[in-house]
């Protein structure tokens, strides 16, 4: 009951500083903030079910993240017919010679017994199939690059709804993911947690310097969106209507027809873009209940008991004949793919896909001080979590900024102290990020909303 408590409490904390957002600055940039909190908290309930439910440390979650968001080009944007003729046939053979390759390494694997016969076969299958799919690949890329560089240079996708990526994206990272877990989960911890950021890194790194799959580094832009273009509803006769009828009481005070047309417009406009935030936040929070609601079967279930006994004490749950490789392969796949969806709803709601944007080194951890913050091994607490940062991080240069001006209001606005803080108010971010999350480790040592753990009295 006291658990319960807390999460309404911190949860309706959360809810009333984004509406202050709202009334304080505008109620467009508190829906953005709104929908990258839902978007984060679909990473965090990603990777805390792999850290918080079975205790892997996963740092690649951004190569899983830019693994949803090319989903989403490759379902969305419409195929490039003239890219297509000039080198995806050779495409489509290079693809067909990876899969046979692999099928031929695993059967090798499979038939022949440990042994250096089996290994050389092995490299030579390798080191064949490599030239040989290079030898095919080469000028159909440099070909596919040819086409239009400037708006194309790459096959392009298959012109869906934009929506059906975030099965695809979840997918993508789940297939990456079971060939990661095979190499990767039998390491230790740290080495684990090193093998899995430089995978990231590779898998961006690919994403971004290979121009045929989507663009490289020169991104892909106007991307479909799921809701209403602004455009197109400042031009819609019932939203006009709608609008007007909403602000019917600030409208009669305005006695000049010219005037009383100027505010309308920019009411429309300024509603419109509320609007579409709106439709986007509706989906994204469906995304997060559904999420929720499974992982928390999932987490009170025999299966979740499971998973936690194997996370505490693996030596145990081996000694009891628990399988501890197969569920953390599963484990890892589930975490994975989750993290996949939010990639692509990230790529939904921003309208574009820039694969210079995804950095390892630096955003992981953000998603893992979200995790650590709301609370390990809780999915309320992961999902909190991936809110608090979230907010602060972008809030933190306007309340450094208030408090700049409110503690130097008897300054005149030419002294040059108070003129270097308000153009470095940006930086206080750090600042101020680091001193909130400070005093919520100091406080709450086991996040905001700890895990609950059940002890049944004997």
């Amino acid at each position: 009951m006291m658990q319960h408590k807390n999460i309404i409490a911190a949860y309706s904390i959360m809810i009333l500083l984004i509406i202050a957002v709202g009334i304080l600055q505008s109620w467009t940039i508190a829906l953005t903030i709104l929908n990258y909190c839902l978007i984060s908290a679909v990473m965090t309930i990603g990777a805390n079910i792999q850290w918080g439910y079975a205790g892997l440390i996963n740092f690649g979650i951004m190569g899983y993240t830019a693994l949803g968001g090319l989903a989403a080009v490759l379902v969305n944007v419409p195929p490039v017919k003239e890219a297509w003729k000039a080198g995806g046939l050779g495409m489509v053979v290079s693809l067909i010679l990876i899969i046979s390759g692999v099928y031929i390494i695993r059967t090798v694997l499979r038939k022949f017994e440990n042994s250096k016969k089996k290994n050389y076969i092995v490299a030579a299958i390798i080191i064949i199939g490599f030239v040989i799919i290079r030898y095919i690949s080469g000028p159909a890329i440099e070909n596919i690059e040819a086409v239009d560089p400037a708006k194309t240079g790459f096959l392009g996708g298959l012109g869906l709804p934009i929506i059906f990526s975030w099965i695809v994206g979840g997918l993508f990272a789940a297939g990456i993911a079971f060939i990661v877990g095979k190499i990767a989960l039998g390491l230790r911890a740290d080495y684990l947690a090193i093998a899995t950021l430089l995978i990231a890194e590779i898998i961006v790194s690919i994403i971004k310097h290979e121009d045929w799959l989507a663009r490289g580094v020169k991104n892909v832009i106007g991307l479909k969106r799921p809701v209403p273009y602004e455009v197109d509803l400042q031009g819609s006769t019932w939203f006009i209507d709608l609008v007007e009828k909403f602000h019917s009481k600030k409208l009669d005070l305005i006695t000049s027809l010219s005037e009383r047309q100027d505010v309308l417009n920019q009411l429309v406009i300024d509603a419109s873009s509320v609007y579409v935030k709106l439709c986007l936040a509706g989906l994204f929070l469906t995304v997060v209940i559904i999420l929720l609601i499974l992982t928390q079967k999932a987490l009170y279930s025999p299966w979740g008991r499971k998973m936690r006994a194997i996370r505490d004490n693996e030596v145990a749950a081996n000694a009891m004949g628990k399988n501890v490789v197969k569920e953390h392969l599963l484990i890892f796949i589930l975490g994975s793919a989750i993290v996949g969806i939010a990639g692509a709803m990230m790529v939904t709601n921003d309208g574009l896909f820039t694969p210079g944007s995804y950095r390892p080194m630096r955003y992981t951890f953000v998603i893992w001080v979200m995790v650590i913050v709301g609370g390990t091994g809780n999915n309320f607490g992961a999902i909190l979590g991936g809110f608090v940062v979230w907010f602060l991080w972008v809030e933190a240069a306007p309340i450094a900024l208030f408090f700049i001006n409110f503690f130097t209001s008897h300054l005149e606005e030419t002294n040059a102290l108070k003129a270097h803080l308000i153009q470095s108010a940006a930086y206080f971010r750090f600042l101020l990020v680091g001193i909130g999350l400070l005093i919520i480790m100091r406080y709450r040592p086991k996040g905001i909303i700890p895990e609950k753990i059940n002890i049944k009295k004997i």
